[in-house]
């Protein structure tokens, strides 16, 4: 069961870099320990949200796929 999101990203249609650049802004926007979903069609979106997370020190709670949509949820990291 996905987690309670305080923000939804919706990046379907749209191809690298700009799930990310969304994703940025929202984590930008957000308060601390919020959880932002991402939800993208793009096949390489779960492997550049998880590097965007681990370089920035975000947490990736989950990802999965759901036909040819990618679930992803990120909480920022307490500043």
């Amino acid at each position: 069961m996905p987690p309670k999101t305080d923000t939804t990203v919706d990046a379907r249609g749209l191809i690298c870099p700009e799930p990310i650049m969304l994703l940025h802004n929202a984590v930008r926007d957000a308060a601390p320990g919020a959880i932002i979903e991402v939800i993208a069609t793009d096949p390489a979106a779960p492997r550049d949200i998880a590097r965007f997370c681990e370089f920035l020190g975000h947490v990736l709670l989950d990802q999965s796929i759901v036909g040819e949509e990618y679930f992803h949820y990120v909480r920022k990291r307490r500043e």
